[in-house]
């Protein structure tokens, strides 16, 4: 193992498996690895002893570059380190940059530098370019010259660059991470961990003492993660998935370094099933038989279920083109996104294409089955994009506006091309690669087909399904009722439906309450102090055990719209009709008897006080709020209490004016503590009416003074 790949994990979980089916004939395992955690992998190898090798290295001194900032651009630092290593040391350099950009941006600064130095080759490395300039990049210098090897992580591991001996490290890589809630890969510039930076500097070091110039600090390189993140953790699951299937096994029955996300291998389940190579089967998902030969290709599902479907449709030979050109780098330059452009390049072999004309003939060897719906043109042009379409569904593509370069695809997500492209002519798209970098809202557009809609009428009509849709169409505060033809969220077509179904009418209404929320309803003041009431004693019970008072805030009633709101709901046809429910009546009827009477008892509307003034409690704070005002009380020793005596109200103790003046959960502290000084501004600001000194034994009024004085 080399490296945490995907396949390795796979590999080594299958292999472990395999060793305890076959415990009567032991299997020993030898795994030989640079870079990978040691001693997590004898763990996991029930304590395996560890042999290690140091192996042949000359030194490598480091040299430490100054802070990365937030959001620095890298290019102007890594120019300056790479003259001043031309100026400090002998030798060829390897500079690892995070991609092609940062490439091309870098060796279009260094140009002017370098006119100056006849004695110094610039040469670009990553995985497309040409193979002749690879070869070029990697070959020693000739004699008396020296390189500039501008690489991405290709020349990390797998490659030996003759004549390096001093490495500058931009300390970034660029990376495919799948997101499992679009189904698309983006891709992610991250920086590189500490075992990934340990085998750059080794680069330095293959053939001779070397230096390595990190252009970051020494003390950032100790935040950097121990290791790569594993590809496990980070990858489209489908070819996992499709050959765990095929082993008969799920993740939880398998031992792994890096179990499968859960979120990653349900997508790509789902996807396996749009494919066609799992269908349900005893409570469950199987693999069927033609999935069954998808998982016998050696390519992605998406790809192998285009080549069986086109071999079934009589284009063999179109369908092992299209997949070979989306297995490898794309080899065009410039020309646009249209995958037509890429076949007519590969069947007049131009721009150096062997390995894919290569794969396309092993795909042709690969593809045995019997031709069962032969199409009667198979020269059409129409072909490429229903061959695309049985890859990528869910990347079929319609245009938001005509002309225009934004497409809606059949998953939901948005795209669009990043400049003018002649596909933008087409209404329908089928979009093979996509994504995006950090900071881009919408995926790109990089490779596509034109689609003829009319193909959902014959071979791609599988796709299409049937869907009867209730919606609330909010220009008109009305529901409307349709048949629609679907691609996943594309709608095909759509024709009125006559009649509404009640229960497909009902859901969509509460649908649409579930979407606007509870104040879609006749709420009142009154009805929302009942409910923070019954919420109030749920809470209390809650404590004891009880459990009898029901849910009824605003999530809870959320949940359970079926069993209080539904039945009412047989003359809403309207937006207006929702105001005239009687939510009094259908919220009071969840309290059963003899709830409602306790109500009253444990969480008053009101509390008498000694003035013998009722006055309402505000149940919209916890504990609930009585506002009196303070000559009301006298004479009353304690808080009031509810609930049975287990909650003393919150008082605001008001001005004759009405302003508060005090709040207390504890009376007797107020009167015993507070009152004296209160009693002052009080009766300074409000000389006319009565504070008298003692609060306890005197007579409680909602006058100025009491009756009588």
């Amino acid at each position: 193992m080399r490296e945490r790949s995907l396949d390795a994990d796979l590999a080594l979980a299958l292999t472990l498996n395999a060793r305890e089916l076959l415990r009567d004939e032991p299997l020993k395992v030898l795994l030989m690895s640079a870079t990978l955690e040691g001693e997590r992998l004898a763990t996991l190898l029930d304590d395996a002893p560890v042999v290690s090798s140091e192996g042949r290295m000359f030194p490598v001194e480091m040299r430490w570059g100054q802070p990365y900032q937030a959001a620095e651009r890298i290019e102007s630092r890594t120019v300056q380190t790479v003259l001043r290593a031309l100026d400090d040391e002998d030798g060829s350099l390897l500079v690892f940059l995070p991609g092609q950009a940062e490439i091309r941006r870098v060796a279009e600064a260094l140009a002017e530098p370098l006119a100056d130095r006849p004695d110094v080759l610039l040469c670009p490395l990553h995985g497309e370019l040409e193979l002749g300039v690879q070869r070029a990049a990697i070959e020693a210098p000739p004699p008396g010259w020296r390189k500039v090897v501008l690489a991405t992580n290709i020349a990390e591991t797998s490659l030996t660059i003759d004549g390096v001996r001093v490495v500058v490290d931009a300390g970034l890589a660029r990376v495919p991470r799948f997101d499992p809630g679009s189904g698309m890969t983006r891709l992610e510039t991250r920086r590189i961990s500490r075992a990934s930076a340990t085998q750059r500097a080794g680069r330095a070091g293959r053939l001779q003492p070397g230096a390595c110039y990190r252009l970051w600090s020494e003390a950032q390189h100790a935040q950097l993660a121990a290791y790569t993140e594993p590809e496990m953790l980070q990858a489209d699951l489908a070819g996992l998935a499709l050959q765990l299937e095929r082993w008969g096994v799920v993740p939880d029955e398998l031992v792994w370094l890096d179990p499968p996300p859960a979120a990653a291998y349900a997508q790509a389940r789902a996807l396996l099933q749009g494919l066609g190579a799992l269908a349900p089967q005893a409570g469950g998902l199987r693999l069927t038989a033609h999935g069954q030969a998808m998982a016998e290709l050696p390519t992605h599902p998406r790809l192998a279920h285009l080549l069986l479907r086109g071999q079934t449709l009589g284009l063999a030979g179109l369908s092992a083109d299209l997949a070979a050109v989306l297995s490898e780098r794309d080899f065009q330059r410039g020309g646009g996104a249209d995958l037509a452009s890429r076949l007519a390049q590969l069947e007049a072999g131009r721009g150096g294409i062997q390995r894919v004309r290569q794969l396309a003939r092993q795909f042709r060897g690969l593809l045995r089955g019997r031709v069962t719906d032969p199409v009667a043109d198979p020269q059409h042009p129409r072909w490429l994009g229903a061959l695309l379409a049985f890859a990528y569904p869910d990347r079929i593509a319609r245009q938001r506006q005509e002309g225009g370069g934004a497409y809606r695809l059949a998953n939901g997500r948005a795209a669009q091309f990043a400049e003018p492209d002649g596909l933008m002519k087409e209404p329908w798209l089928v979009v093979a690669e996509l994504g995006s970098h950090q900071g881009q809202r919408e995926e790109r557009i990089y490779r596509a087909a034109v689609l003829d809609p009319a193909l959902f009428e014959t071979v791609l009509a599988e796709q299409v399904r049937v869907q009867d849709e209730l919606e609330w169409d909010d220009r008109e505060g009305a529901l409307r009722a349709e048949r629609q033809r679907r691609i996943g969220e594309l709608v095909l077509s759509r024709e009125p439906l006559p009649g509404l179904d009640e229960e497909a009418r009902s859901a969509a209404l509460l649908g649409l309450v579930r979407r606007r929320g509870l104040e879609l309803l006749p709420w009142t003041p009154e009805l929302r102090q009942w409910q923070a009431r019954v919420m109030l004693l749920r809470e209390l019970h809650a404590c004891d055990g009880t459990g009898e008072w029901p849910d009824v805030s605003d999530a809870g009633l959320l949940a359970t719209l079926e069993q209080w709101l539904q039945p009412y709901l047989g003359k809403v046809t309207r937006l207006a009709h929702f105001s005239a429910l009687d939510l009094p009546g259908m919220l009071t009827g969840l309290l059963p008897w003899p709830l409602p009477q306790r109500l009253d008892e444990l969480a008053p509307t009101h509390i008498a006080v000694p003035s013998g003034s009722r006055i309402r409690l505000d149940y919209s704070e916890q504990p609930p709020v009585l506002a009196v005002r303070l000559q009301e009380l006298f004479g009353l020793a304690d808080t009031p209490r509810i609930a049975g005596g287990r909650l003393g109200v919150k008082l605001h103790l008001l001005s004759p004016a009405r302003r508060p003046v005090q709040v207390t959960q504890d009376l007797a502290s107020f009167w015993r503590n507070t009152y004296l000084e209160v009693k002052k501004d009080l009766k300074g600001r409000y000389p006319k009416h009565y504070w008298p000194d003692d609060p306890l034994v005197a007579e409680p009024t909602a006058r100025a003074k009491p009756r009588g004085q």
